[in-house]
């Protein structure tokens, strides 16, 4: 049972093999500009791309479809979203963000008031930040509770639906809240308006997400076949990125401070935070000239992966020197520690930059 409002670790080659997901590096070759994040290995699998690969090849229109659930503050395990959403732009495709409030008060108890401002200053101001062009005619943020279109269609289509249904994806039990119930719904709602004939009619649209929310792709495609016959619905197409690995091992988790960095860190915390990160190091610097050091568990060397190094040969020069053990940890850690240094300097003014003008996003239905 995957749960997509648990923080528990998962298996990934066991969720492939278990749900059908399909791995990402046979459609990989297909792609003329690949996102460093697919060609890293980062993303790793995929459900239906081809639909999408053949909108960028034929320069179709294409949504994306990419919700923010403001319940905490953003990590910079976030940012992978947003880097993606970023690539999407700027290959033309339509953006849709909605803001999953109405689950972020029936999963987490968190009012529509208090939703609204965490994901102004918190979530929006990051994506500004970050990059994400907002005054774009091809973007749409806003608050599932102010969504009547999306609030519509999910009534209609749980016409469809059962609580046996429900509860063999979910998990959902008799202790389950109803609001809680019905919210699955609304993301699918979500990820299929935009193919209602007020948004452009049916198109292919794609779904970035972790693997922890699978059950709500999986959903999404069983009632698009269902509605067929009345919307013309496309099935969604979902990619699945892998989780970057806490400061203290397992998963980085907003509602574990030890283990993130947060995008609202100052440089100093964030380069403080770096030099506690957990190595992929031997048990004694002798061995580890002896047998090397373990990159593939090591927390540094994600940061580096994931987010600071660009350059393909250089972090294939890291890794290699560390696997053959003539770098050393402290060598690594002080290296990342700079580079998390001047990424936090500039990010932390556009933050501000960012912060006036995050009100002005939101779309009013």
């Amino acid at each position: 049972m995957i749960n997509p409002w648990s923080s528990a670790s998962l298996d990934y080659e066991k969720l492939t093999r278990q749900f059908g997901i399909k791995p990402f590096t046979e459609l990989l070759g297909e792609l003329e500009n690949p996102h460093l994040l697919m060609s890293r290995g980062i993303i790793f699998g995929h459900r239906d791309y081809g639909r999408i690969i053949k909108a960028l090849r034929e320069k179709k229109d294409f949504a994306v479809v990419s919700g923010m659930m403001p319940s905490g503050n953003m990590h910079i395990g976030h940012k992978m979203i947003v880097d993606q959403l970023i690539w999407y732009q700027k290959n033309g495709a339509d953006i849709y963000i909605p803001i999953a409030d109405m689950e972020s008060y029936s999963a987490r108890g968190i009012d529509f008031e208090s939703s609204r401002k965490l994901a102004i200053t918190e979530y929006i101001t990051n994506y500004l930040a970050l990059g994400l062009d907002f005054k774009a005619s091809n973007v749409r943020v806003y608050l599932q509770s102010k969504n009547r279109t999306v609030q519509d269609l999910a009534y209609e289509l749980a016409k469809k639906v059962n609580f046996n249904e429900m509860k063999a994806i979910y998990g959902f039990n008799g202790s389950t809240n109803m609001a809680h119930l019905y919210v699955p719904l609304i993301q699918v709602a979500d990820i299929l308006h935009p193919q209602l004939e007020e948004f452009g009619g049916p198109k292919a649209t794609v779904v970035p997400v972790g693997p922890d929310q699978d059950p709500h792709i999986r959903l999404t495609r069983d009632i698009a076949d269902r509605f067929k016959s009345t919307y013309n619905f496309v099935a969604p197409s979902s990619t699945y990125h892998r989780f970057i690995t806490g400061l203290t091992g397992g998963k980085m988790s907003s509602s574990q401070p030890k283990t993130a960095i947060f995008l609202s860190d100052t440089p100093e915390d964030a380069e403080k935070k770096v030099m506690t990160g957990k190595t992929g190091g031997r048990e004694s610097l002798k061995i580890q000239k002896e047998l090397g050091g373990q990159p593939e568990e090591c927390v540094i060397y994600e940061m580096l992966l994931y987010h600071l190094l660009e350059n393909d040969e250089k972090l294939q020069e890291i890794h290699d020197n560390c696997k053959n053990g003539t770098m050393m940890c402290g060598e690594c850690k002080s290296m990342t520690r700079d580079m998390i240094r001047v990424f936090f300097e500039k990010f932390s003014k556009k933050r501000e930059k960012a912060a006036k003008i995050a009100d002005k996003v939101l779309v009013e239905y």
